[in-house]
């Protein structure tokens, strides 16, 4: 018998890479991505491997890595989120062109919803657009074993090959089977060609011709593989039928053996959407009057059939145009695709397909910052400080500023640096002083800070930058940055201090304060305030160590909080200061301590956040 392992999907997609032998894996932290990584590490320790793990400063950076190690003959992968993949965009375009002699599998993990990310993109336009294979897994398992398809069929063509993956299969959990491990014994053999690997405009025209043809090629392969592909026609033609891939086409399965009709309606599910298999998909196109596209999460298997009336989806507004495709959206697109007229001899098969599925509405509470969150005291100190201010912030935790008046604008990893210049610039071509105050975090600064920040310093901008440095990526799951020295697999590499990169990029007032020193912290604010007006930026690293990473013990003096008997039940301290651990009581009309989560910070006492001062401590 097999051995099995219950496994996530990121979990089951480190398995499928330990077992076909990958010798380097490189990833930087983005949910739904984050727990592939460290998966692998589980692996290799658990089984004795070489192989070599890396959390990377940047997408661009971890591809870079993946990349070279492949072009010696090496399996390797990278790993990131979907909007990652914008980060390494440029190094893809090229990869497709110059090509792989070991494997190489870039796994894209996409965000349909989106839950927690600034896009619902989709990678397989990506795949489409620098002209990679893409392979869609429905499931965990099939996450797995599509590695293995992955690193043969990018090593038969010397391609990189993208495995998307998307939230639901990320997250899911499945009871896997496991393969064997597969040893794969590969000395680094770099053998130059400056015509391929350095090539220049004339060259790359030849490399195109040749992308070109691979990708010919691959799709008459893909559109003849049984174990990427599903078809179930049962009969020669039908009025209805549906195109599904990825984690659709396992919601399209569940609702249709639901309804007990699995088998019944003709359903073909395409293992790889990029090279588009067009034999397969037009065979089926011709033996169905009426084709519902169902995918997350744009219309690339809709584009790309050749356009007829028959096909419905989200160009023809039977499938929306946004959001995930829950079971809910997936029962309400069928529902939809049935309801256009049909012929009377038609009409038989598609009332069989239309039954009831009922959507529950769950309550919606909006994320917030953590109990005694140090960040929380930050953005108060800056709004109070600075009332009339302008605050660009970043990914992250720190996004959750927003619920506090400190956050003003969230573009994209970096952002919140190049955005305060740009707004500095904008204001002082006018001839006026605007109080700008960004913030990012300790490793988003690492991750595209710093370029950002010698713009703003070569280019004579004036704001003041505060680093909120929580030792951790800690909105991902806890990874370590390169300020911790914290390598991927727990042993110590060279830490890089976050003082010394600003003052590298050409700043010269930086000051460390622990927000919870709510006292200094505003002085210190209030002092770089005066520095902006006259002179350049001022960087403030807040530091203070993430609540929720057990692994670094902290020196809390505890404070122990109480609601006096003088609280008016206004709620200004719930609204305003939005810790989770002040709640309203509604039968005692008063606010009151959830002592399960408080931590005892004292911050919301020392800061006066109850105008009555009814928050002792």
């Amino acid at each position: 018998m097999m051995e099995q392992e219950i496994l996530l999907g990121n979990g089951a997609i480190a398995r499928g890479l330990i077992e076909n032998g990958c010798h380097m894996v490189y990833s930087y932290p983005g949910t739904p991505s984050s727990e592939i990584l460290p998966e692998v590490v589980r692996y290799k320790k658990t089984l004795g491997l070489n192989t070599y793990i890396e959390w990377s400063t940047n997408e661009k950076v971890a591809f870079d890595n993946a990349y070279t190690a492949s072009i010696t003959g090496k399996r390797s992968s990278v790993i990131m989120k979907q909007v990652g993949l914008n980060v390494a965009s440029d190094s893809l375009m090229s990869s497709a062109y110059t090509g792989v002699k070991g494997g190489m599998i870039i796994v894209s993990c996409d965000d349909p919803g989106p839950h927690s990310s600034q896009t619902e993109q989709d990678s397989r336009f990506f795949a489409m657009f620098s002209h990679v294979p893409v392979f869609d897994p429905s499931d965990p398992q099939e996450a797995k074993d599509m590695v293995e398809s992955a690193f043969l069929l990018s090593e038969k063509y010397e391609i990189p090959v993208i495995i998307r993956s998307t939230t639901r299969i990320c997250h899911a959990m499945q009871n896997v089977t496991l393969g064997t491990i597969k040893e794969c014994e590969r000395r680094a053999d770099f053998r130059k060609d400056t015509s391929r690997w350095a090539a220049t405009p004339k060259f790359r025209y030849k490399l195109h011709k040749e992308l070109n043809k691979k990708l010919k090629k691959i799709s008459e392969e893909v559109s003849s593989r049984e174990d990427l592909n599903y078809v179930s026609f049962p009969g020669d033609t039908f009025p209805f039928g549906i195109i599904s891939s990825g984690v659709s086409y396992s919601i399209l399965k569940d609702i249709l053996s639901d309804m007990e009709i699995f088998g019944t309606v003709p359903v073909l599910k395409l293992g790889v959407p990029y090279p588009f298999p067009e034999r397969l998909v037009e065979d089926f196109c011709n033996r169905c009057k009426r084709i519902l596209i169902l995918e997350d999460t744009d219309l690339v298997i809709e584009m790309l059939i050749k356009r007829n009336e028959k096909i419905l989806g989200r160009s023809t507004g039977h499938v929306p145009s946004e959001g995930e495709l829950t079971p809910e959206v997936v029962y309400s697109s069928i529902n939809s695709a049935c309801s256009v007229p049909v012929k009377d001899e038609e009409r038989d098969f598609i009332t069989s397909v239309k039954s009831a599925l009922q959507a529950k509405d769950l309550p919606v509470h909006r994320p917030t910052l953590c109990p005694g969150c140090a960040h929380r005291a930050s953005f108060f100190a800056i709004k109070k400080v600075f009332p009339g201010g302008i605050f660009p912030s970043d990914i992250g935790c720190y996004t959750l500023g927003i619920n506090l008046g400190s956050v003003d604008t969230v573009l994209d990893m970096g952002a919140a640096i190049t955005m305060a210049s740009g707004f500095y610039q904008a204001y002082h071509q006018d001839g006026v002083f605007q109080p700008v105050i960004a913030t990012i975090g300790d490793s988003t600064f690492y991750h595209s800070g710093t370029s950002a920040l010698i713009n703003a310093v070569y280019n004579k901008a004036r704001f003041i930058l505060l680093i909120l440095d929580n030792s951790i990526t800690a909105m991902t799951g806890m990874q370590p940055t390169a300020g911790t020295g914290e390598k991927a697999d727990g042993t110590m590499g060279n830490p890089v201090a976050l003082s010394e990169l600003v003052r590298g990029c050409g700043v010269n007032w930086i000051r460390e304060v622990d927000p919870y020193d709510l006292t200094t912290l505003i002085s210190t604010l209030k002092e770089a305030g005066d520095y902006i007006k006259e002179i350049g930026i001022a960087v403030i690293i807040a530091k203070h160590n993430c609540i929720l990473h057990t692994k670094k013990k902290q020196d809390l003096t505890r404070k122990k909080v109480f609601i006096k008997d003088n609280c008016t039940g206004c709620r200004y301290c719930v609204k305003s200061f939005e810790c989770p651990a002040l709640v309203y009581d509604e039968n005692r009309k008063k606010v009151d301590i959830n002592r399960k989560i408080c931590i005892d910070c004292g911050v919301c006492a020392d800061i006066n956040v109850c105008p009555f001062g009814a928050i002792g401590t």
